[in-house]
């Protein structure tokens, strides 16, 4: 499964063999959502092996590093290359082993550092305010680069490309089915109106276009109205469901009898598949009835922990026969805020 690009192992960790320096920010400005719940649900101890399988600034892989220094080891994968340089430099001196890898591959990311089972899986869904803020990559309907989209820049096609050749009905479905937009009829046409004259290219253009299919009354709301078109072509670009029902279905056998699985997802359609896995597949015991959700001091301080939601479950024996696993209750915590 793993993506057709050569990797190496070193003793700073695996890296891709080709990278390109070009789109390396001085310093990430991306701060964690969730931090403190997740290292209070993973409890990661010193001696054990944890993933973070989404790196981006390098928060939650920091904190975990902290916590299992000095003899266990962190496994950071990310798909962003700016993501991985500027955190191996940022986190020098961490037991840290960087991946450039999709978390669904993570089975063979652990194969090839001949390492069996892990103690913990953090997957954060996130978009980083570092992908936000690069102009070049068109993530931010208020930068005016190319709308490209990509997670890898190396990996698939641009948005913008993507935009250019698909049938009206199947882009309105598109931005139906993976933004929830409800004008996405209405989008879709107009997109493919101006395929002759002057196709979308940009992220501002983009923004532009669908803001004037909504009527004005809509446009005062808090969310862009460019926000769900975005957000379905981003996933449409990275086949991001299908990486995460691949990362559901994978991960709990990569895991310790007892091991721990959390994943902060930011819309219903993440949320939604995380919480039918982790109630359904019997080697996993749900921890977390109610998402766990950030507190008013983290949302004064970091408004994008708004949307952000964390289920955690934790690897069981499997029953036989669909047998009830005997063990200790679940853990609750209600989902509203603090």
């Amino acid at each position: 499964m793993l993506a057709d690009r050569a990797l190496r192992i070193d003793g700073d960790g695996i890296l891709p063999v080709s990278h390109h320096p070009s789109d390396d920010r001085d310093a990430a400005i991306h701060v964690s959502v969730l931090l403190s719940e997740a290292i209070e649900w993973l409890q990661p101890q010193p001696a054990q092996i944890v993933v973070d399988g989404t790196l981006g600034a390098g928060g939650h892989s920091r904190a975990l590093a902290e916590r299992i220094q000095p003899d266990g080891q962190v496994i950071a994968l990310d798909r962003d290359p700016s993501a991985i340089r500027r955190a191996s430099r940022d986190l020098a001196g961490l037991p840290i082993r960087f991946a450039q890898a999709n978390f669904c591959d993570l089975a063979e990311v652990l194969e090839l550092l001949q390492i069996d089972r892990v103690d913990a899986v953090l997957l954060d869904l996130g978009l980083s305010s570092d992908q936000l803020a690069d102009a070049d990559r068109g993530f931010s309907y208020s930068c005016d680069g190319p709308l490209d989209l990509r997670f890898d820049p190396d990996e698939g096609e641009p948005a913008w490309r993507l935009l250019a050749g698909l049938q009206e009905d199947r882009l309105a479905n598109l931005i139906y089915e993976f933004g929830e937009e409800r004008l996405s009829r209405r989008i879709a046409r107009k997109i493919v109106e101006r395929r002759t004259a002057s196709p979308v290219r940009t992220a501002t253009e983009l923004a532009d276009l669908v803001w004037s299919c909504y009527p004005a009354s809509a446009r005062r709301n808090r969310i862009h109205p460019a926000t769900r078109t975005f957000q379905a072509l981003r996933i449409a670009v990275n086949d991001e469901l299908k990486s995460l029902e691949i990362a559901l279905r994978r991960t709990p056998d990569l895991l310790k009898v007892g091991g721990r699985f959390a994943v902060i997802s930011f819309h219903s359609l993440e949320d939604r598949r995380v919480k039918q896995a982790f109630r359904s597949d019997p080697r996993l015991r749900e921890l977390t009835r109610k998402p766990l959700v950030a507190g008013e001091a983290e949302l004064a301080a970091n408004p994008r922990a708004r949307s952000a939601k964390m289920r955690v479950a934790q690897r069981i024996d499997a029953p036989p026969d669909g047998a009830m696993a005997v063990g200790e209750p679940v853990a609750r915590r209600p989902g509203k805020r603090r």
